[in-house]
């Protein structure tokens, strides 16, 4: 006959086991430690990036052009008089309608050569359109100084230096490559079933490429205009080297007019830079609600 021995648990085991199981953590859930490291790395490099704006516009503010210099004596000699002389007495306006036709025109050339380029490589598969592309991509491996010469020269026999038309196309050489790629990726990303779609219903290949593509390709769009427009807005090489008339400068040239060789006016070439930044900032500000879609949807094809 055989006995079987009871074991009974310890004390402290039965207690833990009778206690109720702990909530699991909801996924994506932070614990408060994390959320106060994450917030506080986010603060210090928010403050990072928005020195630099914030020290300009400091030093905008200092009659003198050496107070940078000596930042201390800004603080009780603030004036705008920087601003006033820049509206006043510089061809401000004439570079910024210089800026904005450059820049608008690239943007507008650029984007729509860029976005015909990326479809068709994206839809069609002709003889040497794999080879097409990596020409694109080796055409932005050139410097800018080994480019220059020729380009004056191709100008020059068109009759196109100081002229606004030979620089946008000058920027568009550089600036069409790259959005060419980008908007390729981003028309992978569109179902190919809408062109057929649209062959159905009986439009043509730019039909459907404009009434159905386009309006679906708004972020890639938007994307492909940004990088355009600061290409052209705040290139200096190129603007400094076709463009002769002083009216006709650039932004990013007539800021060179306040150095020369014995003198720099930087507190008003702060000043410049400073409302030089306004076009830039309202044309991000009408295309950021497609911004950030169009960089992380055309990424995800090549």
């Amino acid at each position: 006959m055989s006995t079987t021995t009871l074991q009974t648990p310890p004390a402290d085991q039965a207690t833990r086991s009778a206690e109720p199981p702990r909530p699991a953590r909801e996924r994506g859930r932070r614990s408060l430690l994390g959320s106060l490291v994450s917030h506080g790395i986010l603060t210090v490099a928010s403050l990072v990036a928005l020195f630099p704006i914030a020290w300009l516009v400091f030093l905008s503010l200092g009659p003198g052009q050496d107070d940078y210099l000596h930042p201390g004596r800004i603080w009780d000699t603030m004036t705008f008089d920087n601003y006033s002389f820049v509206l006043q007495h510089t061809n401000f306006f004439a570079w910024m309608k210089s800026s904005l036709i450059v820049s608008l025109g690239t943007t507008v050339i650029g984007v729509m050569v860029a976005a015909t380029t990326g479809y068709a490589v994206s839809r069609m598969r002709f003889p040497g359109y794999k080879k097409f592309m990596w020409v694109l991509l080796v055409t932005q491996m050139f410097p800018i100084a080994v480019l220059i010469v020729p380009m004056y020269q191709i100008l020059s026999d068109l009759q196109l230096i100081d002229n606004y038309f030979g620089l946008i196309l000058v920027y568009c050489s550089t600036a069409v490559p790259y959005s060419a790629w980008l908007l390729k990726g981003y028309f992978d990303t569109i179902p190919f079933e809408i062109d057929e779609a649209g062959r159905v219903d009986g439009l043509s290949p730019f039909g459907t490429f404009f009434r159905l593509i386009l309006p679906l390709a708004k972020p890639g769009l938007a994307v492909a205009a940004f990088y355009n427009f600061i290409t052209a807005f705040g290139e200096v090489a190129f603007a400094s080297t076709f463009m002769l008339d002083d009216s006709k400068y650039t932004f990013a040239v007539g800021l060179q007019s306040f150095v020369s060789e014995h003198d720099a006016q930087r507190n008003l070439m702060a000043a410049t830079a400073v409302l030089v930044a306004i076009p830039v900032s309202a044309f991000f500000y009408l295309v950021q609600k497609n911004l950030v879609t169009g960089l992380t949807a055309g990424g995800t094809k090549g």
